[in-house]
């Protein structure tokens, strides 16, 4: 019997197929990914000839939150991927719902980074003074030991700068350094979507870098696309409908709507903690 063919990188093989592979092919757990806050398994997914590596997040073991419906997390980042994808960006790995050996979980496409770096690592910089430098945006002065303090900066990198769009609509929770993955072939994913989409203003991100800044033409075209298929009704609306609540959902819709009146990239609001910890 011949072995399985490797699936290529994205953008080789369609979306539709790679869903296809993550929600029906048969998963078998390679490994534990411990640096994780949750349960987070390495595995290989096999399907039709085919295998690619993935990530598999089983419901089982999400920690409980304050502030988010226990067992909620990977519909999360099944949302976090669908809107993502009404964008047309391309930013989220390929997810999906389904039973696993663990019971339901998320099961994501596994993005091969260098081996060589952190992931984010040529996107994140602390640098003394108090100038970011050509080429990067400040974000928050940093304590580094000894009583001595850093600029926090991020590369000004388009890419970048559509993931703090997305972010924004929905109201990640959680954007760190670790989250950032680039890609061999150039494009930039971000991972790890379990804390998204409450209802109140809840987004802490390292990218803060354009806070109040206008939107680019490309971000206001990708707005207008999800602000219609948000509509009631719409394929996108009615699967979202299935992942998190209707609150939720219309917040969504709001902050949307929030993005293309104001036309600028939103501030910290000043009532929540605006970078995660730890930011890497």
């Amino acid at each position: 019997m011949p072995a399985p063919e490797r699936l290529p990188a994205p953008g080789v093989t369609t979306t539709g197929e790679l869903e296809e592979l993550l929600a029906e092919g048969e998963l078998t757990v390679v490994g534990r990914i411990r640096e994780a806050s949750n349960a987070v398994l390495l595995c290989t997914v096999t399907h039709a000839g085919r295998t690619a590596d993935c990530v598999y997040k089983p419901v089982k073991g999400e920690r409980p939150l304050w502030d988010f419906p226990d067992g909620s997390l990977a519909q999360r980042e099944v949302a976090s991927y669908l809107v993502s994808e009404a964008t047309g960006w391309g930013l989220v790995p390929a997810t999906v719902l389904r039973d696993g050996p663990y019971g339901e979980g998320m099961v994501q496409r596994w993005i091969d980074t260098p081996q060589e770096e952190a992931p984010g690592a040529e996107l994140l910089a602390l640098v003394e003074g108090e100038e970011a430098g050509e080429g990067w945006k400040p974000v928050a002065f940093a304590e580094v030991g000894e009583g001595r303090t850093a600029l926090l900066v991020h590369a000004d990198d388009p890419r970048l700068r559509r993931l703090s769009v997305l972010d924004a609509v929905i109201n990640n929770g959680d954007r760190k350094g670790g989250h950032l993955l680039p890609a061999p072939d150039g494009r930039l994913y971000g991972i790890d979507h379990g804390v998204t989409f409450h209802a109140e203003d809840k987004l802490r991100t390292l990218l803060w870098g354009w806070a109040g800044e206008p939107l680019t033409d490309d971000a206001r075209e990708a707005l207008g696309l999800l602000d219609a298929a948000l509509a009631p009704g719409a394929p996108l609306a009615t699967r979202l409908a299935e992942l998190i609540t209707p609150v939720e959902q219309a917040a969504v819709r709001a902050r949307v709507a929030h993005l293309l009146r104001t036309g600028e990239h939103p501030r910290p609001s000043g009532q929540w903690p605006s970078i995660p910890w730890p930011p890497v």
